[in-house]
């Protein structure tokens, strides 16, 4: 399969692509490398992939990928509106009612699906395992840094204040994402935050 890719790319080495990020099979995903760049294979022994992953090509999953970018790029800015408007509610919702909260590239160039909340006060875990309890699955970072409890390098670029920087959880909206789903965080949201800033020593009630 041969994607487009234009001009802002010319500085990128290597690029990698999930396409369970865009609704494809997980187990698939793409690999954009310039030509110039040192590679070794990811696995050896045959010439599939021009030798950077030996082995059967999964051509259903490659396929299904394709068709995914596809209809994410025909239904781009129907996908960008919606969830982009559900963001935003809940973002509003979240800095009209909660106090002591840092909405994280609220005024950057950023997914319309992603929010990145900082709460004074409070362990980012805490919020999760709490919102876990009403069925809300959020996390403190990306997935592919699930289970390390250290502090994220993009938080730590970012320079928040101390007593905000543990309090950070993301929260990832999708195209099945309903407003009775984000009414219900609306519901729990404030009121874990309440119940952990009266227990929490870092917090000033």
């Amino acid at each position: 399969m041969n994607i487009a890719l234009n001009g802002s790319f010319n500085y990128v080495d290597m690029l990698s692509l999930s396409g369970h990020k865009i609704y494809a099979p997980k187990g698939v995903g793409v690999l954009y490398w310039r030509k110039q760049s040192e590679r070794a294979p990811l696995i050896v022994g045959g010439h599939q992939e021009k030798g950077l992953r030996a082995g059967t090509e999964n051509i259903p999953y490659i396929v299904a990928l394709g068709k995914a970018i596809e209809l994410i790029d025909y239904n781009m800015e129907k996908y960008r509106n919606e969830v982009g408007d559900l963001r935003d509610q809940l973002e509003g919702f979240i800095e009209a009612n909660i106090p002591d909260v840092i909405i994280n590239g609220k005024n950057c160039f950023r997914l319309d699906n992603t929010i990145s909340v900082s709460f004074k006060g409070i362990e980012g875990e805490s919020i999760v395992y709490a919102l876990n309890d009403h069925g809300i699955c959020v996390s403190t970072g990306s997935a592919c840094s699930s289970g390390d409890l250290s502090l994220s390098r993009v938080i730590k670029s970012i320079r928040l204040p101390d007593e905000y920087s543990h309090g950070t959880i993301r929260i990832s909206l999708g195209l099945d994402t309903t407003d009775l789903e984000i009414e219900i965080v609306k519901k729990v949201l404030p009121r874990v935050v309440e119940t952990l800033r009266k227990i929490s020593p870092f917090y000033d009630l």
